[in-house]
């Protein structure tokens, strides 16, 4: 399938995809392992292809999760910009990996630091999509207590995406944790409210009514099925629908 053809195959024209940090470390426990990387910018590199505008934003919990540090009794606030921080990483380790596929992409922080990355300008950002660079949107919301979910539908919102896709690893929603029970129901589509209803675990509260307010469906799949990015694009695959 070339571009041309992708284009009128796909359901969604410009989407957001969101993965943790922890997705980033391959079978380590701790940190970035460049080969997972790789695997996953060729992942985004499938759907660009297609002629998709693609933000991302990537979670920072392989390196430094704010709860945790707050929880060990570090301040909360300072815990949490450590956390963006970390997601700063991760955005130039994936920029790295996207750029080495020839893919053009902008690190845009919500903390400002000029040097590494590019401020978070809301019409700076819609242009680079609309010239089909990947964005990763880094350091959060720039805000403590709000997580990389709520970031993740903040600017998927801004965008104006026509969906959010949560690489997670499992391959959809459940009823309860299927790698711990054999008898776990999938969703083939849930509404936001039964989410919180359920307390699923698909992204944190604030996230999800964000989401439900602006009427962004999020897409939950596996994100260890090779080419399911693609394929569910295509209107394949196995995969949630998050949805009103």
């Amino acid at each position: 399938m070339d571009a041309s053809d992708g284009q009128t195959a796909t359901k969604f024209n410009r989407v957001l995809l969101k993965i943790s940090g922890e997705a980033l470390m391959g079978d380590q426990g701790f940190g970035l392992h460049p080969p997972t990387v790789l695997r996953i910018a060729e992942e985004v590199k499938s759907v660009h292809d297609l002629g998709v505008e693609i933000c991302m934003v990537i979670g920072g919990g392989n390196i430094f999760r704010g709860l945790q540090g707050s929880a060990q009794g570090m301040e909360r606030t300072t815990a949490d910009y450590m956390g963006m921080l970390a997601t700063v990483m991760n955005a130039l380790a994936m920029q790295s990996s996207l750029e080495g596929l020839g893919i053009h992409t902008r690190v845009i922080s919500a903390i400002p630091m000029d040097q590494v990355c590019e401020p978070y300008i809301r019409r700076r950002a819609v242009r680079h999509l609309e010239k089909k660079r990947v964005c990763i949107f880094a350091a959060g919301t720039g805000n403590p207590y709000f997580t990389t979910d709520t970031a993740a539908t903040l600017r998927a919102t801004e965008m104006s995406c026509e969906a959010i896709f949560m690489g997670k690893q499992v391959d959809g929603v459940y009823d309860k944790d299927p790698k711990k029970h054999d008898d776990a129901k999938r969703y083939e589509a849930i509404t936001y409210d039964e989410v919180l209803q359920q307390h699923l675990g698909v992204m944190d509260a604030s996230a999800i009514a964000l989401a439900r307010d602006n009427h962004i469906p999020i897409i939950v799949f596996s994100l260890h099925e090779p080419g399911g990015f693609r394929g569910i694009l295509a209107g394949e695959g196995t995969y949630t629908r998050v949805h009103g």
